[in-house]
């Protein structure tokens, strides 16, 4: 991380991102070079509703929410990049490759989310992402993220 990497709490992400509780999977950025780089962390909390039947008994979080905690993390990127630009787009997940689910994520566990630019094309963004838990890689995948219009 540099000097110079911008830190978000989870007022500051509302502002980017229009994803609520349940559904909003990032809680902080810990650090974020605009057009290169961000890191988010996502606490797994026990009290999250999926839980009740993903699985009864031992509680896993779906890779599926990681995917797509991957995905806002590009969001927030992406937004921090163009800057403040009106209207402000609306980033959908367009394309999931090469995903690779690890090792499960556990109720407990503070999940690390790791997106780099890999390019941009059309305003289009590919990200590669790492999901890691104490620093050992849960999910690898590559994102790609489209603009939208806001409804």
């Amino acid at each position: 991380m540099t000097d110079d990497a911008i830190t978000l709490n989870a007022t500051d992400i509302m502002r980017l991102l229009p994803h609520r509780f349940p559904f909003l999977l990032i809680d902080k950025i810990t650090a974020c070079i605009p057009g290169k780089s961000l890191t988010a962390i996502k606490n797994v909390s026990i009290n999250e509703p999926f839980f009740q039947g993903h699985f009864p008994g031992k509680p896993i979080f779906p890779g599926v929410l990681i995917i797509e905690a991957m995905a806002q993390a590009g969001g927030v990127l992406s937004h921090i990049t163009a800057g403040d630009v009106e209207p402000k787009p609306l980033y959908y997940l367009v394309g999931v490759d090469n995903a690779k689910f690890r090792h499960p994520v556990y109720a407990g566990d503070q999940l690390e989310v790791v997106v780099e630019v890999e390019r941009i094309v059309r305003g289009m963004w590919r990200y590669a992402c790492t999901a890691s838990v104490d620093g050992k890689k849960v999910v690898t995948a590559r994102i790609l993220c489209a603009p939208g219009r806001r409804i």
